[in-house]
């Protein structure tokens, strides 16, 4: 009995050991991906590391989608997977990340971003790489999107990421900048989760469309307009709903619980606008798509407006500079959008519209100061950084009275 203590004290030792490991493993990991900009020189190892550990983490998971198409795999995607050059590119993608990672285990003297990079990258080696064959397993009806996420990861930030550096409103702020994990988390969350909450957004419109056969003369006159003015309608419709949308979660205590989750980021650029609970990403998707999907507009002006929708979302929160004082008076801009996130005391409650300023100017809530920026973003509330406890924070938030 006695021998067998000792070896379950010994296998805890073990554990506790292994974990502290992998713990100080990941801290390398997190302080060498956020060194400052001084020591991230070109030449120094530390850019060859990052994209290295990018394209193998890209690869990594595209050989899980495509080997478990049933549960990692967006159908919508299955054109580009059927594409003939796609486990090509998967393939370079592979290769890229082995020749990087290489490359920064010669020059970095700090080896984690190559050896993470070149660990992932085997293990998708490992899974059967760019001819990988997918496996016979049994579909549970739902999927999670995996490639979506890698898809949309890369589109968005190889758009933002360089532009920001080019035009940056803050020089100073570091692509990993703080709270950058809580934000990319979120992305993940809202992108491989796409199945179940289009289902939820679409639900309202699917009812609506089912019990009123009466409109389809409207509806076919809506069809029947030409595709730029089907296109404006949508944006100029779709922001009056946003807008107000937008001003109930301000205004009403227990809707704010939500809202504040988006609104607690302290850093704004491409990945802040992701921050959102997951149950005000389904009410506002719901809201933003009634117009969409029940009045009769194309299926090419809805995709459009869709693509569009992310592409600018991504861009009023991105740490992009440039004053537009005239423009921003009519077309939103990130300093426009930027205010809405503000932390002075003139910052709360303005500039609630997503597409047209001149929305807010009509409600008087329009708020564009020439040539200012503001100072901070946040609010002044304790929000957790967890993201479960965010997720809980609608309901365990405290009234002001009562802070």
């Amino acid at each position: 009995m006695g021998r067998n203590c000792g070896g379950g004290g010994m296998s805890r030792k073990i554990e506790k050991r292994a974990e502290a490991e992998v713990s100080g493993y990941f801290r390398k990991l997190m302080r060498d991906l956020e060194s400052p900009r001084e020591v991230r020189r070109f030449g120094n190892g530390w850019f060859a590391g990052f994209f290295a550990l990018l394209f193998s983490i890209a690869g990594f998971f595209l050989v899980i989608a495509l080997r478990f198409p049933e549960w990692f795999a967006t159908p919508e995607l299955e054109i580009v997977k059927e594409w003939s050059g796609f486990r090509t590119l998967v393939h370079g993608v592979l290769l890229a990340s082995y020749s990087l990672a290489l490359l920064s285990l010669l020059l970095r003297p700090r080896k984690v971003l190559g050896v993470s990079a070149l660990v992932i990258g085997i293990g998708a080696a490992l899974l059967g790489g760019a001819n990988v064959q997918p496996e016979e397993t049994n579909s549970w009806g739902i999927f999670f999107g995996l490639d979506f996420f890698i898809v949309n990861l890369l589109v968005t930030g190889l758009m933002f990421a360089p532009f920001e550096r080019l035009f940056p409103h803050r020089r100073e702020q570091r692509l990993f900048r703080n709270e950058w994990r809580e934000d990319l988390f979120y992305f993940l969350v809202s992108t491989m989760f796409v199945q179940i909450l289009t289902f939820l957004t679409l639900a309202p419109s699917t009812i609506i469309n089912a019990n009123t056969n009466s409109w389809e003369a409207f509806r076919a006159g809506v069809a029947d307009l030409p595709w730029l003015v089907q296109f404006v309608i949508v944006l100029v419709a779709s922001d009056f709903l946003q807008y107000w949308y937008h001003r109930l979660f301000h205004q009403v205590p227990f809707l704010w619980g939500f809202h504040a989750i988006h609104h607690s980021a302290k850093s704004m650029d491409w990945l802040a606008g992701s921050r959102m609970h997951l149950i005000e990403v389904v009410l506002l998707r719901m809201v933003t798509s009634l117009p969409l999907f029940t009045l009769g507009f194309s299926p090419s002006v809805m995709q459009a407006y869709l693509g569009f929708i992310y592409v600018w979302s991504s861009l009023l929160h991105a740490n992009v500079g440039g004053d537009f004082d005239r423009l921003g008076h009519w077309l939103a801009t990130p300093r426009f959008h930027h205010w809405h996130h503000g932390l002075e005391q003139e910052a709360f409650d303005v500039n609630f519209a997503i597409h047209f300023p001149w929305i807010d100017k009509l409600f008087g809530t329009f708020h564009l100061p020439k040539g200012r920026w503001p100072k901070d973003y946040g609010i002044p509330e304790d929000v957790p950084r967890s993201y479960l406890k965010q997720m809980a924070y609608p309901w365990t938030r405290k009234p002001k009275d009562q802070e």
